[in-house]
């Protein structure tokens, strides 16, 4: 029976916990870079933990620049500004880890995925060759 958590659906759930919170990247991201022996998922935390800070220092400036604006006086072109800078982020966040989280799913098979489906292939012997080779051990 295949397993069902290979390093595919691993990497994606990397990538979704980037997605969703700090937080929750924290805790799977960590548990990752700490515990894991696999170099392929350590790679992935760390390049999850770099978009994801990326995104969080932008929202960062833009809650600063929500402030200031506030601050200074309300300016609605200023607000303007920020909002469809807010809504630019978002997008682009959405399309980064939808297309990291695809990658993964769909990307490139990594060796220890190629290794596995060798095994597999070569526990399943097909009952030709299994007679062929009994009939040829019989000569």
């Amino acid at each position: 029976m295949k397993k069902t958590w290979n390093n595919r659906w691993k990497k994606a759930l990397i990538w979704l916990s980037g997605y969703l919170s700090f937080i929750a990247f924290a805790i799977v991201g960590g548990f990752v870079i700490v515990k894991s022996e696999d170099k392929e998922l350590r790679k992935t935390a760390k390049s999850a933990f770099i978009v994801t800070l990326v995104f969080t220092a932008i929202g960062a400036l833009q809650t600063i620049l929500s402030n200031i604006n506030a601050r200074a006086g309300y300016k609605a072109a200023f607000s303007e500004f920020n909002s469809w800078l807010g809504f630019i982020v978002t997008l682009a966040e959405i399309f980064v880890y939808a297309t990291f989280v695809l990658l993964s799913l769909f990307g490139a098979s990594s060796e220890e995925d190629k290794d596995a489906a060798a095994a597999d292939d070569a526990k399943k012997e097909t009952p030709d060759e299994a007679q062929k080779s009994d009939g040829e051990e019989q000569k």
